[in-house]
């Protein structure tokens, strides 16, 4: 897995899973709730926000429901979270606003913590950190159409797309074969879900660009059950790519436990609609600015797949019913 950065990754919700990282605006002492009769373990008082100052709000956009909406999309899914935006100032850069948000737990054991992030003249972006992230009432709406537009790799599951979740992968990656029985568990959690294999080779990865050129023909060849035939002889064989030799001795076993004709799939690899195709994927994982694997993108929103079962579970589930769409 490449770790460049911790993105909004179209999503705050990931953040939320490394608050410690979060820039620290303001961290006020939340007030204890009063009690009648101190107990022997004292309880933990309710969350309590500070109340906002309207002076802190100079700036004449966003306004207050967009920043919420916006927070909803990315955070809605955690019921123990709780914001408030706490402000929407202009700055001496015409069109460009900050806004500050206090982030706490509904039960009161955590101190809030502020964040903040500003707001590009567009309104359709905001720079969080050293990321530029899309921002609105429906953030994950551009990168949903996107997805649905370009990810052409393998699927299984539904045919529709009304739930759609997209694994960029790389056959190298030894945190991608990790991630193989999780995505088996979602597939058979989410039978209306579709879900695509989508490569994504990376370059410290010398036989990764192969392995998607010898699943791309596979597919071509045998369809979606014959690429996850291979795929999954691949990451069981995984150790045997890091050698040239090795590599081709791994893929052609794998092609032939699909059914196929290795030698025809090799010459299939070579040829350059091939490679041309490779370089689709790639492309298709930098436009929608993925900088891990194995990353998930569901319905457009980006989810790393070394995040938790349950919580992934939990943001498939969310991110369906902000789409009005059905999950199980």
């Amino acid at each position: 897995m490449i770790r460049l950065s911790i993105r909004f990754a179209g999503a705050l919700a990931l953040v939320a899973l490394f608050m410690p990282v979060l820039h620290v605006a303001a961290q006020p002492d939340v007030p204890a709730a009063p009690v009648a009769q101190a107990p022997a373990t004292p309880a933990p008082a309710a969350l309590v926000f500070p109340k906002p100052n309207p002076a802190n709000f100079t700036a004449a956009s966003p306004d207050l429901d967009t920043v919420n909406a916006f927070m909803q999309a990315n955070w809605g899914f955690d019921e123990t979270r709780a914001w408030q935006v706490e402000a929407i100032l202009k700055t001496p850069v015409e069109g460009l606003s900050k806004v500050v948000v206090y982030v706490g737990d509904k039960s009161g054991k955590q101190k809030l913590i502020g964040m903040q992030f500003f707001v590009l003249p567009d309104g359709k972006h905001i720079i969080f950190g050293d990321e530029v992230i899309p921002f609105g009432a429906h953030p994950f709406a551009d990168a949903r159409a996107i997805v649905k537009q370009r990810a052409d790799g393998p699927y299984r599951g539904a045919a529709s797309k009304d739930l759609e979740i997209v694994e960029f992968a790389d056959f190298q990656c030894p945190h991608c074969k990790a991630a193989q029985a999780n995505m088996d568990r979602l597939a058979a959690d989410f039978p209306k879900a579709r879900f695509v294999f989508q490569n994504f080779p990376l370059p410290m990865h010398p036989a990764a660009a192969g392995a998607a050129a010898y699943g791309y023909c596979v597919t071509k060849q045998g369809g979606s059950n014959a690429f996850f035939t291979f795929a999954a002889a691949v990451y069981d064989g995984q150790d045997g790519l890091a050698s040239a030799d090795g590599a081709t001795m791994t893929l052609n076993s794998a092609v032939t436990k699909a059914g196929l004709d290795p030698a025809t799939i090799a010459t299939c690899a070579k040829a350059p609609a091939t490679l041309a195709a490779v370089d689709a994927m790639v492309k298709l994982a930098l436009d929608l600015n993925i900088n891990q694997t194995p990353t998930l993108v569901v319905n457009g929103r980006q989810v790393l797949a070394s995040t938790p079962y349950d919580t992934i579970k939990q943001i498939i589930l969310f991110q369906a019913k902000m789409d009005g769409v059905a999950a199980q």
